[in-house]
């Protein structure tokens, strides 16, 4: 199951659960949009793979399931 994680690990903008502005790779590295597109250019620095929108978990599943509240920022 995705961690949902809460943040763009580039510029640390927020990113809920809901958000169409996140995009992830394979391994879930998690970015918000612009990031992706204008600095990384659709490609995850951390393992190379290419970065999707992140499906959205739907909100009754998000009480079963909660997104991650653990922030990650790439070094």
């Amino acid at each position: 199951m995705l961690e949902l994680r809460p943040n763009c690990e580039q510029c640390d903008c927020d990113l809920p659960p809901a958000s169409d502005y996140a995009r992830i790779c394979t391994y879930e590295c998690t970015f918000c949009a612009d990031c992706t597109e204008n600095i990384l250019h659709g490609v995850c620095p951390n393992c190379g793979g290419n970065l999707v929108v992140r499906p959205i978990r739907p909100a009754a599943k998000l009480l079963q399931h909660p997104a991650s509240t653990v922030r990650i920022r790439s070094s």
